[in-house]
């Protein structure tokens, strides 16, 4: 079985393909969930899972699945995969690597007739970036049940439409509910989207788990006010505000350092006019941590940070979680097969905690969970320079396969 491999070469042209759809002049991918980008590549991964065979379906929330039947086709499915929506100025790899890992294991088997004892399914999760429409890893939290499918149709972007609109207008509005099935076994493959794989020259990542989440919103009501004439001493300046409350989640972040992670990646300001002081501000927050105790005191700081500025300063605060994931232990079985098939293929290997959120995290709330990282160049994900190497690319999918064999079991 050891000699079973990968066609390398299909993998990244399957990539390179995929990567057109949505290229940036920069080189990168713009493909938000749900517009004719998302519809097209959909479209193009389903067209190339029926012709290997793949039977394929969506569910209600519009996730993606090609099955390819077992010996007993009545087992619970080992299910592989990821996503294919992207950043606004994302890059090639994000995601879209684990699906393309996926159709090609498929591959794989089809071309050494080779019949797993339990069906295999490739995945595609809905919404995992969560930058059009929060919150992230939506579809696959509906699978999990982490979210009511309900709450994850009614989610709005910034013009008012819905996750629910735009799946019936791009036909990926499926029937069946999210979930409520068994699972044997998920396994997903990544980039690592960091340094350390690199930084240490090695090429796969065995993935224990992976660091909790709180994502907030967080509004400040002040007052519109003359820039000239308004003293310093009487302001209600929001902006201000949220300048404060901003450097709070970075120092809190740098105190409980080196693990914990903290980022605004969004900021607003209302009128808006350059000689107003706003009376609205806006702005994202991300705090993570591998630690569920040492994230839970990061979030009481936080939320008490900014009641306590905004008291200072004469402001309102409303500060909304918008989404949350506890840390989580992938399963050991999981684990195993991932640390012996790169073991087993000469692989250089490491044990690595995920720093970033995946669709398997919630996975692994109704199935065992595993995944498989694979180095990007100088550590960089969510840009357009992102890059990972056809060798690595090929080295990941290998594992994949030989730990879903594994998993799955061979006739």
């Amino acid at each position: 079985m050891e000699d079973v491999r990968i066609n390398a070469d299909r993998l990244w042209a399957s990539l390179m393909e995929m990567a057109e759809i949505g290229a940036t002049p920069a080189g990168g991918v713009c493909r938000l969930e749900l517009t004719d980008f998302a519809r097209k590549s959909r479209d193009l991964f389903i067209a190339w899972c029926e012709e290997a065979g793949c039977a394929t379906h969506f569910d209600a929330a519009g996730n993606i699945f090609a099955r390819r039947a077992g010996a007993d086709d009545s087992r619970p499915p080992v299910i592989i995969g990821s996503h294919l929506d992207t950043q606004p100025t994302g890059g090639k790899f994000d995601g879209a690597y684990g699906v393309i890992a996926g159709l090609e294991v498929v591959r794989t088997l089809n071309e050494h007739e080779i019949v797993t004892t339990a069906p295999v399914e490739v995945a595609v999760w809905t919404n995992e970036e969560g930058c059009r429409f929060t919150p992230s890893m939506a579809g696959s939290g509906a699978f999990a049940g982490v979210y009511d499918l309900d709450h994850v149709l009614a989610r709005t972007d910034e013009s008012g439409v819905s996750i629910g609109d735009e799946l019936k207008r791009i036909g990926y509005a499926g029937d069946a509910p999210p979930g409520a099935r068994p699972v044997a076994a998920y396994l997903e493959a990544h980039i690592e989207q960091g340094p350390v794989l690199e930084a240490e020259n090695t090429i796969i990542g065995v993935v224990t788990g992976g660091q909790g989440k709180r994502s907030y919103e967080v509004t400040i009501k002040g007052q519109d006010a003359h820039a000239g004439t308004t003293p310093m001493a009487v302001r209600r300046d929001a902006l201000q505000g949220a300048v404060r409350m901003i450097a709070e989640a970075d120092r809190i972040a740098r105190d409980n350092a080196p693990q914990a992670v903290a980022t605004v990646g969004m900021i607003s300001a209302k009128p808006n006019s350059r000689n107003t002081i706003p009376g609205t501000a806006f702005f994202s927050a991300d705090i993570r941590h591998p630690d569920r105790g040492v994230l839970d005191a990061m979030d009481a700081e936080f939320c008490r940070a900014c009641e306590d500025i905004a008291q200072a300063s004469d402001l309102g605060v409303d500060v909304v979680e918008v989404s949350r994931y506890q840390p989580v232990a992938f399963d050991d079985t999981c684990i195993a097969s991932v640390r012996a098939a790169a073991g087993r293929l000469g692989y250089s290997h490491r044990d690595i905690v995920s720093g970033a959120g995946h669709d398997a995290c919630y996975l692994a709330r109704v199935a065992p969970a595993g995944m498989i990282f694979i180095p990007c160049e100088n550590g960089v994900s969510h840009a357009e320079i992102e890059n990972a190497t056809p060798a690595d690319a090929a080295a990941g999918c290998n594992v994949l396969l030989h730990a879903m064999l594994e998993i799955a079991g061979r006739r």
